[in-house]
C-alpha cells in the first residue's frame, strides 16, 4: 500500500509518522511519500520519519519529493495537510481583522475566508493530479478550513473525506475522565467543522448510557476552563461545545485578548524553528515532547483509522468525519458538508441519523453554512463582490462597514495568492 502526504514537510508530520508506525497492523504501509515544496524541511522531517520507522521496526519505505506528480503516482490514498503561504500568511489572517474589531483567526471569520481563498485552488489542482495518477485513490483532507476544502473536493467529483482532530480529542479526554477505553466512548457529535457540539457521551456505543450529565456535574469546571468559557454556559446548555465556539459566544472578549499578545502564528513559527532544529539531530528517533504543544493531538490515530476504513474496511466502522449532508440535517442542502458520526468503509462515508437540533444550534449551523456557500464561490471564481458577500454573511462580521473594510484588507494582504486580483 502506498500513501502520500502533501505538506509532508510540516512539523506536524512526525506525529503522523508515529501513528503510522505504532498502528502498522491497522494500516500496513509499503511506501510513504512525503511531498513538500520546501526541500530543506523535507530533508529534516524525512530523516526523522525514517528514524521513527526504524526504531519501531516498521518495514515500510519513506521517500521524499517536491514533485507532486511523482509523489502521488500510484498512491492508494493522499493526505492533504498543506498551508498555502505558511505561517507568514497565517500571521496576517490573525492580525488584520483585529483592525476592524473582528476576530483574527485562521479558520473562521475574515482570516478563515482568506485561508480558503488561498487554499481551495491549490488543493483542487493537487486533487486533479491525484485523479490523473489514480482515479480510485482516496483523498483525506486535514487542510483548513476543512469544511470548505472538503466541499470543493466533493463538488469536483473527487473521492474525498474531511478530517479534524477535535472529536477524537474530546473522545480521548472523556475516556480518561470516565476511566474507560477510548473505543468505548461514542460521541453525539454534530455541527460543521470547527462549529460543533457534543450532545451526548455514551459508553459502549450509540445505545449506551449517556455519561454527559455525569461529566458536566463532576468535571464541568475543568472542561469549561479548557474551553475558556464560563461553566454556567455548559451547565445551561447541557452540551460541550468545540473550543472554536468561543469565537462566537465571547467574540468581543476574544478580540480584546488577541489585541494584547502576539498572534498564535508567531508563537507557532518560533516553535517550528525549535522543532526543525530538533529534527536535524541524527540521534532523535521519536517525536519530541515539544510537538504536543504544536497542536494536532491524536491526528495520527484519526488519520490511520480513516485511511484503514477507506482502503481496507479495517478501521472503526463509525467515525466523526466531514462529508456531504445528504439529508442528515434537514435544514441544510444535501451538498452542504457537515461534521458528524458516519459509517465509513471502502465506498466512503455515510452520515448516521442525527436527532432534531435545537434552533440555538441549527440556526448558527445554517448561518455559517450559508457563509461557506459564498466563501466557496469566492474561492472558485474570485471577484471583490463575492468576497464582500461572503464576509457580510458571516455571523462574526455581518455589518456593511466591516465587510467593506475587511474585503480591502483581505485582498491587499493576499494579492500574491489570488490569481484573479
Amino acid at each position: 500500500m502506498k500513501l502520500a502526504v502533501v505538506g509532508g514537510g510540516s512539523t506536524y508530520t512526525p506525529e503522523l509518522i508515529d501513528g503510522f508506525a505504532r498502528l502498522r497492523d491497522t494500516l500496513p504501509i509499503g511506501e510513504l511519500v512525503l511531498v513538500d515544496p520546501a526541500p530543506d524541511r523535507l530533508d529534516l522531517v524525512g530523516g526523522l520519519a525514517r528514524r521513527i520507522f526504524a526504531k519501531q521496526g516498521h518495514p515500510g519505505r519513506i521517500t521524499t519529493t517536491s514533485d507532486v506528480d511523482a509523489g502521488v503516482a500510484d498512491a492508494d490514498a493522499v493526505l492533504l495537510q498543506l498551508r498555502v503561504g505558511g505561517q507568514a500568511a497565517r500571521n496576517q489572517d490573525e492580525t488584520w481583522p483585529l483592525e476592524c474589531g473582528c476576530v483574527g483567526q485562521e479558520t473562521t471569520g475574515a482570516g478563515g475566508l482568506a485561508k480558503a481563498l488561498r487554499t481551495v485552488p491549490v488543493v483542487l489542482d493537487i486533487a486533479e493530479r491525484v485523479r490523473r495518477a489514480n482515479p480510485d485513490a482516496w483523498i483525506i483532507d486535514f487542510t483548513n478550513p476543512v469544511g470548505i476544502v472538503t466541499r470543493a473536493l466533493l463538488q469536483a467529483g473527487h473521492r474525498a473525506v474531511g478530517l479534524c482532530n477535535v472529536a477524537i480529542g474530546f473522545q480521548r479526554r472523556f475516556a480518561k475522565l470516565l476511566d474507560v477505553a477510548p473505543a468505548e466512548v461514542y460521541l453525539e457529535h454534530v455541527g460543521l467543522n470547527h462549529l460543533s457540539w457534543e450532545r451526548g457521551v455514551r459508553v459502549g456505543g450509540p445505545d449506551g448510557a449517556d455519561m454527559l450529565p455525569k461529566l458536566l456535574a463532576e468535571h464541568g469546571g475543568e472542561l469549561a476552563d479548557s474551553l475558556r468559557l464560563p461553566r454556567e454556559v455548559l451547565d445551561r446548555l447541557g452540551v460541550v461545545p468545540s473550543y472554536y465556539l468561543r469565537y462566537f459566544y465571547a467574540h468581543d472578549e476574544v478580540v480584546r485578548e488577541l489585541g494584547t499578545k502576539p498572534s498564535r502564528a508567531a508563537e507557532v513559527a518560533e516553535m517550528e524553528k525549535r522543532l526543525l532544529e530538533m529534527y536535524g539531530d541524527p540521534a532523535l528517533d521519536e517525536k519530541p515532547e515539544l510537538l504536543s504543544k504544536r497542536g494536532g493531538a491524536f491526528y495520527s490515530e484519526a488519520a490511520v483509522d480513516l485511511a484503514a476504513s477507506l482502503l481496507r474496511g479495517g478501521g472503526s466502522p463509525v467515525q466523526v468525519v466531514n462529508t456531504y449532508n445528504n439529508g442528515t440535517l434537514p435544514f441544510l442542502a444535501d451538498d452542504a458538508v457537515i461534521e458528524v458520526q458516519a459509517r465509513v468503509g471502502t465506498s466512503g462515508a455515510v452520515p448516521l441519523a442525527v436527532p432534531a437540533l435545537d434552533p440555538l444550534y441549527a440556526g448558527l449551523i445554517a448561518n455559517v453554512t450559508a457563509y461557506e456557500d459564498l466563501a466557496l464561490e469566492a474561492a472558485l471564481h474570485g471577484g471583490r463582490d463575492r468576497v464582500f458577500k461572503a464576509l457580510l454573511s458571516h455571523p462574526l462580521i455581518g455589518q456593511i462597514e466591516y465587510a467593506e473594510a475587511l474585503t480591502d484588507k483581505l485582498i491587499a494582504h493576499n494579492r500574491e495568492h489570488l490569481a484573479w486580483v
